[in-house]
């Protein structure tokens, strides 16, 4: 069994520095796309202010999840690559790693719940990912992630909790700070926080007195 597999609730994750952020973004260049920021008339002048939407949703995959997945997948070793990966994911995540693992030609193993959506489910299968509909939801995806990874010695792959994961999605701070140079506010969705995180260290290790609200 591969003991790095295992994803450890007790364990504190490092926080990553500004500076892997950057050797992120340079891991990354040629297999993701920096997406466009596109100033939106229309919630513009709904919030009283000039807004732009940086559009991940025409990342490769569809999301910005492939970005983390790719730098983790990038930093494994031998061994670890020759065990595979798993990750469980109802759908933007099992694709991101399902891609990463694809252009790395690593075996690469997705749970995903029963709820998951066939387009997602699908469009994982598409990427070469053995996928493994496990549990009514992702809680019961992820319990069973973590038996099989014990089981079978596969790295897993975690949607958030993760440095490596973290300073990929920080790519996407770097890039709204060159195509928007004056922003001074930036709104981000919240789940786990690992966008959040890593946004918020790229940003504010340039430009302090941004604010990042979530």
């Amino acid at each position: 069994m591969n003991d790095d597999s295992m994803w450890n609730p007790d364990k504190r994750q490092r926080m990553p520095k500004a500076e892997e952020i950057l050797k992120a973004r340079e891991l990354l260049a040629g297999t993701i796309r920096k997406t466009p920021l596109q100033s939106s008339r229309t919630f513009s002048g709904l919030a009283g202010t000039n807004l732009f939407m940086k559009l991940e949703c025409l990342q490769v995959t569809g999301s910005f999840k492939v970005r983390g997945a790719f730098v983790k997948v990038s930093k494994l070793s031998d061994k670890q690559a020759g065990h595979g990966v798993i990750a469980a994911s109802a759908g933007n995540h099992a694709q991101g790693v399902a891609y990463a693992a694809a252009i790395k030609k690593i075996p690469c193993t997705i749970i995903m719940p029963q709820n998951a959506s066939p387009a997602k489910v699908a469009a994982t299968r598409s990427y070469g990912a053995k996928v493994v509909r496990r549990g009514a939801n992702y809680d019961e995806a992820w319990e069973a992630t973590q038996e099989i990874a014990k089981a079978e010695g596969k790295t897993i792959i975690h949607a958030f909790d993760d440095p490596d994961v973290i300073t990929g999605q920080g790519t996407i701070g770097l890039e709204i700070l060159e195509d928007l140079p004056d922003v001074d506010r930036i709104y981000l969705p919240l789940g786990g926080g690992g966008l959040a995180a890593g946004v918020a260290i790229a940003v504010k290790s340039k430009k302090p007195n941004v604010k990042i609200i979530g």
